[in-house]
This record gives structure tokens, C-alpha cells and sequence, in this order.
């Protein structure tokens, strides 16, 4: 595969920018898989870096599934107002809601460490770190609720 189809295959699936995927696979030698090891561990030093910085915007979303009998709402904490009404932060908090119905996660901690329903490669915490990573920010989870009959 030509570097030019790694880049777009990595971007495609992280978001990251050019720069940083292209630097990644020169540290990997061309490896993809390595490549997207480095990015995984460069975006987990973002979010311990970004962890402590104050969150005083978000948004809350909720999830519906179509039989109308279960549903489930969260709270997702960020830094600026910016990045809240950023369309990949709401899209990350609407696809939280909808794990959120689904698995069923009893605390935030439990929830963190589950495999993402979209993609069980990630947990919910690399996820999140992926998205730190992307906007800039610290995000956090705070309060959901499943609501089923």
C-alpha cells in the first residue's frame, strides 16, 4: 500500500491531521498498524496532559432507540464553548448516548472501559482520548441515565 493510502486510511478512521499521521509512520518505518499504535499512544499523553485543565462548557444529548422503549442521556463536559458546538464533539457525545443505551454501564468508570459499539478495537476511553487528541481539549463524561421499559 502506497504511504498516500496509509495517510488517507488513517485519517479516514482518527480525524488526526496529516502532519502528525505522517510522522507517525515515518517513526513506524511505513507500518500501518505501528503507525496507529503511536497515534493511540500519543492521543492517551494528550488527554493525561489536557486532564486537569478546567471544563466549564458541553452539551447534553440523548439517545432514542426506535422501538421508543429505551433510551439514554448524557452529560459530556469540554473547555470552550467552541468545541462544544463543534458537529465532531456533538457526534461523539450522541454516539456516547447511543453506547450508553445499549451496554448499559452501570458508573462512568465502568463505562470508560468498555468496548465501543461502533468499533469493539476501542474502548470508550480511547475513544474519548481520540477526540482530546482531535479538538484540542479536555472532555470528560459526567452524569447519564437509561431509561427502559
Amino acid at each position: 500500500m502506497a504511504d498516500t493510502d496509509k495517510i488517507k486510511s488513517i485519517r479516514e478512521s482518527t480525524g488526526l491531521s496529516l502532519g502528525q499521521i505522517k510522522k507517525a509512520l515515518d517513526e513506524a518505518g511505513g507500518d500501518e498498524t505501528k503507525a496507529r499504535e503511536i497515534l493511540k499512544a500519543q492521543g492517551v499523553a494528550v488527554a493525561a496532559k489536557k486532564s486537569s485543565r478546567e471544563m466549564k462548557e458541553g452539551i447534553v444529548d440523548a439517545y432514542i432507540h426506535a422501538n421508543r422503549k429505551l433510551g439514554a442521556m448524557v452529560e459530556v463536559s469540554c473547555e470552550t464553548d467552541f468545541v462544544a458546538r463543534n458537529s465532531e464533539f456533538q457526534r461523539l457525545v450522541h454516539d456516547l448516548a447511543m453506547h450508553i443505551a445499549a451496554a448499559k454501564p452501570g458508573t462512568a468508570e465502568e463505562l470508560l472501559d468498555q468496548p465501543f459499539i461502533k468499533d469493539p478495537s476501542l474502548t470508550v476511553r480511547d475513544l474519548i482520548s481520540q477526540h482530546i487528541a482531535k479538538l484540542g481539549e479536555n472532555i470528560q463524561i459526567g452524569r447519564f441515565e437509561i431509561f427502559d421499559i
